[in-house]
């Protein structure tokens, strides 16, 4: 409850990490946005702040890089895959694959879209990989 009564002055900038104007500037480019309080601009600076916490926290907790001593991008997309918390960054952190592999997986549905289009069931061709 203090810190919402003692306004927020220069303390705010050691109460968060990240830069409060870097995260106006990204508040503002939502067009429904036309201005920001400075208490909103703070909190959601804090509440962005602890849950990229959070997610590392639990990222390195559940992955591998617990033997390594370090968080890796594995870890976080793999946490995006698997638990249902971060699901949502699913296509912000997708699991990493081969070049050659993602287009074998695009050459893949191509295929698939046109063998449905055919009305056939395609298990054939799901055989051969």
């Amino acid at each position: 409850a203090e810190m919402a009564t003692a306004r927020l002055s220069g303390t705010e900038n050691r109460l968060v990490s990240l830069p409060l104007s870097r995260i106006r500037v990204i508040m503002k480019s939502s067009p429904e946005v036309s201005s920001i309080n400075q208490d909103a601009l703070f909190l959601t600076a804090k509440a962005t702040e602890l849950f990229v916490q959070y997610l590392a926290t639990y990222s390195y907790k559940h992955g591998r890089g617990k033997e390594k001593n370090a968080l890796t991008y594995t870890d976080l997309s793999h946490t995006a895959e698997e638990c249902e918390t971060f699901q949502f960054l699913a296509d912000i952190l997708p699991k990493k694959i081969l070049a050659s592999k993602y287009l074998k997986m695009l050459e893949k549905e191509k295929r698939d879209g046109e063998v449905r289009e055919d009305d056939d069931d395609g298990e054939e061709e799901e055989d051969e990989d």
